[in-house]
């Protein structure tokens, strides 16, 4: 075909329907929609922080028993509420109640020995005094003994001086007589008269002399029996207060040992109530470990106590999201169990990384080191009466939101 024939082909084809022209307008409209909407949803997410490494908390009494012994009895089971007060569960209390008895018996003994003890005090006392007074008495007696036996010895040597006197000028007579009778100028009884006076004379003599060693020996017995009245008087003065105290002594330990009775008893008592293990908070039982015949002892976890009445949250926030985040600050926290949003109220900041309280935090001084961002807990503190806070537990999976 000709190139004459191809251009008359060409003419006589139709043209094709001509496109409409969009205005440049529509896409910047939508650019703009979009950049306000994301600067709009940038604007509005930096006011809060939010993280998903968040749970509920809430306290949770681990219960023992305070003494041993075997479970008779178990008065809830798993997951039951319960109040503070309500019996859990109850030990045999017969040897608790041996114990009790055998207390009693030791304070009775105790009282008794006391009583018996403390009249002692006065009646020691009362003693002493009537031992002092006598002593006292018998060192007067001595002293006057003595004295009496002095004045013995005085009178004795002064009869000795005249009975001296008196055989001097009789054994001169005696003397005289002798002459005269061999004068026969004296009768023989005159002569005898005058002998046997100057016998009697020298009898007297020798007389009073025993008489004075005699007296001079009770005054040397005076003398000792007065020194051993003095030194026993001083003996009693000196050990009366001893005895006092020594009796008083024994009324104080007679008077700890009944106070000591009386405390073991009180301890026997408070172990005996112990037989019975109650609740000391309310919540809801969990983790019971025991059952009957189980022997138990004291430290023994038996069963947990969730106290759901007043849950928190703790929140683990990355230290960067810390910047503007304080206490005071509102929360929004969404519980993914029930799918509500419940608000509440920065409580308090942790005061160290999760990562230092556990068992075996990191030690970055040694080895590589490589840096990881760390997580802080947040307490948030629920706003109370707000529907489904009764349906909490400890552990549930939660997102706070904190509106900075």
């Amino acid at each position: 075909m000709s190139t004459t024939s191809l251009e008359t082909a060409s003419v006589t084809v139709p043209p094709a329907a001509a496109k409409p022209r969009r205005s440049p307008l529509i896409p910047l409209a939508v650019v703009a929609v979009v950049v306000a909407a994301a600067t709009g949803y940038w604007a509005y997410d930096r006011q809060f922080e939010e993280t998903d490494d968040a749970q509920v908390d809430a306290n949770i009494s681990n219960i023992s028993p305070r003494v041993s012994g075997t479970i008779v009895s178990v008065a809830v089971i798993e997951n039951q509420p319960i109040k503070a007060g309500d019996l859990l569960a109850e030990l045999d209390p017969r040897d608790l109640q041996v114990a009790v008895n055998l207390a009693k018996a030791q304070v009775a003994e105790a009282e008794a020995l006391l009583a018996v003890e403390d009249p002692t005090v006065p009646i020691t006392e009362m003693a002493n005094k009537t031992t002092v007074a006598t002593s006292g008495a018998d060192l007067a007696s001595a002293a006057a003994a003595l004295s009496q036996a002095r004045r013995t010895v005085d009178q004795l040597s002064a009869q000795l001086i005249e009975a001296q006197a008196n055989d001097k000028n009789l054994q001169q007579e005696k003397e005289r007589a002798k002459v005269l009778i061999a004068q026969n100028a004296i009768t023989q009884a005159d002569y005898d008269h005058r002998i046997a006076a100057a016998d009697a004379s020298t009898a007297q003599v020798e007389a009073l002399k025993q008489g004075i060693e005699a007296a001079r020996a009770g005054v040397e017995e005076r003398q000792a029996r007065l020194a051993s009245t003095q030194s026993r008087l001083v003996e009693i003065k000196a050990n009366a207060p001893r005895q006092l105290e020594t009796r008083r002594a024994s009324v104080l330990m007679r008077q700890a040992a009944l106070d000591a009775a009386k405390a073991q008893l009180a301890q026997a008592e408070l172990n005996l109530s112990y037989a019975k293990i109650t609740a000391p908070v309310g919540g809801v039982v969990g983790k019971k470990a025991v059952d009957l015949g189980d022997h138990v002892a004291p430290g023994q976890q038996i069963l947990a106590i969730s106290q759901i009445e007043n849950p928190w949250v703790t929140a683990n926030f990355r230290e960067t999201q810390l910047k503007e985040m304080h206490p005071g600050q509102t929360a929004i926290v969404h519980v993914d169990s029930i799918d509500a949003d419940l608000h509440g109220t920065i409580e308090s900041i942790g005061g160290a990384t999760g990562s230092r309280y556990s068992v075996l935090p990191p030690e970055n001084a040694s080895g590589n080191y490589v840096k990881v961002v760390q997580r802080i807990p947040v307490r948030i503190k629920l706003d109370p009466g707000q529907p489904g806070l009764d349906r909490l537990r400890p552990g549930m999976s939660v997102e706070p939101k904190v509106r900075l």
